[in-house]
């Protein structure tokens, strides 16, 4: 009986541990839970991308809106400008009519240092070259006929006002009221570039003292001290040279008893590459 009892506990001995290797296998409940869990972390992961998704979408439609913004914006000007310019356009005369031209070009000619060409008045009025000509035709015989104080003329390849002659001595005392003791430093350099250069335009006395002389020469003639003696072929400016009066206050008998400072003062034709 002993050997029977022996061989019953090496029997459930054996069963036991034949049971004991089969639990992993047979225990698949515990393999579950991981699966889910990583199941449920995919889900997680997915749902994040399509939260990610809709934040690229939503920035690509502010971005949308940001550009139409722009957009209007832009267009918002655009029609402001285009306003403007119709508002400014029908405030504009009509130059077609004469009396409308010839406003316009006494406007221009004010403004002007020099003669200006007909050729480059017609272009600020946008007229043609031929009804410019004409209107200044009229306009000169206009001043003359009423005897005005303006005297509208062509010199050399352009038109410029001047003061009627008749007038000049009103004009003279209202420049040179008070003032006839001595001239100024700007005028005295002036007289004497035009008394060595002479004969000489405006423009290049100019560019020897590097500053503009209409001012100064426009004393200069109301005093009597310079004069006017044709145009330059070149430019067609107009040429001046000094008067007997300016010998007469020098104490000189002609320009020849001038002081030898000439060689001071740059040659005519030099004059432009200054």
């Amino acid at each position: 009986m002993p050997e029977v009892e022996a061989a019953a506990e090496v029997e459930g001995g054996v069963a036991e541990v034949a049971a004991e290797e089969a639990t992993p296998e047979d225990e698949p409940g515990e393999a579950e839970p991981e699966s889910g869990q990583l199941a449920e972390r995919e889900g997680q992961h997915g749902d994040a991308g399509g939260q990610h998704g809709d934040g690229e979408g939503q920035l690509a439609d502010g971005e949308g809106q940001l550009a139409d913004a722009d957009g209007q914006e832009a267009e918002a000007e655009q029609d402001g400008e285009d306003a403007e310019l119709v508002a400014l356009q029908s405030r504009m005369p009509d130059l077609t009519e004469p009396a409308a031209l010839e406003s316009a070009l006494e406007a221009l000619l004010l403004v002007v240092d020099s003669p200006a060409s007909e050729e480059s008045l017609a272009e600020a009025v946008e007229q043609p070259v031929d009804r410019v000509t004409e209107a200044f035709k009229t306009m000169s015989a206009r001043f003359t006929e009423h005897g005005s104080g303006i005297d509208l003329r062509r010199v050399g390849e352009g038109w410029r006002f001047f003061t009627r002659d008749t007038y000049a001595p009103f004009v003279e005392k209202l420049l040179l009221d008070g003032q006839r003791s001595k001239l100024t430093r700007a005028a005295l350099e002036t007289l004497a570039v035009i008394a060595y250069r002479q004969p000489v335009t405006r423009a290049r006395v100019a560019a020897v003292r590097g500053v503009n002389v209409d001012g100064v020469i426009r004393t200069l003639l109301a005093r009597g001290l310079i004069e006017e003696t044709g145009t330059d072929p070149e430019t067609g400016g107009n040429l001046y040279v000094t008067t007997e009066l300016f010998l007469e206050r020098l104490g000189l008998p002609s320009l020849n008893d001038l002081p030898p400072i000439a060689p001071l003062l740059p040659e005519v034709d030099a004059i432009d590459d200054i």
